[in-house]
């Protein structure tokens, strides 16, 4: 059964390209945050920090965003799009659980 046309391959890097450029913005922002709260940890002594936990909320956005987003387009059979949300998203993921276990 066929839903309609597969998606040409021009398309398909076209789309890559555009998300792939959001994708590292969002990493990029949430590294920030967690940057940005760890250098504020380091001012505030007297409480635990607050940098891992950023990491942790950054970690799990990422991780459905790349399930939701990646899943979804591979499920309407834009693979390369779909590889690279869970690829780039994936590895944005990994990065900030590093980031998490750092204290």
């Amino acid at each position: 059964m066929s839903y309609g046309r597969e998606p040409s391959t021009g398309e398909q890097v076209g789309v890559s390209v555009a998300l792939l450029v959001i994708d590292l913005l969002v990493v990029a922002w949430l590294w920030y945050r967690v940057g940005i709260t760890g250098w504020a940890d380091a001012y505030d002594q007297g409480n635990p920090p607050g940098a891992p936990k950023e990491a942790r909320q950054g970690m799990w956005l990422l991780v459905g965003g790349a399930v939701v987003t990646g899943c979804g387009l591979l499920a309407l059979r834009w693979r390369i799009p779909g590889l690279v949300q869970l690829v780039v998203l994936g590895a944005g993921a990994g990065f900030l659980a590093y980031l998490a276990t750092l204290e």
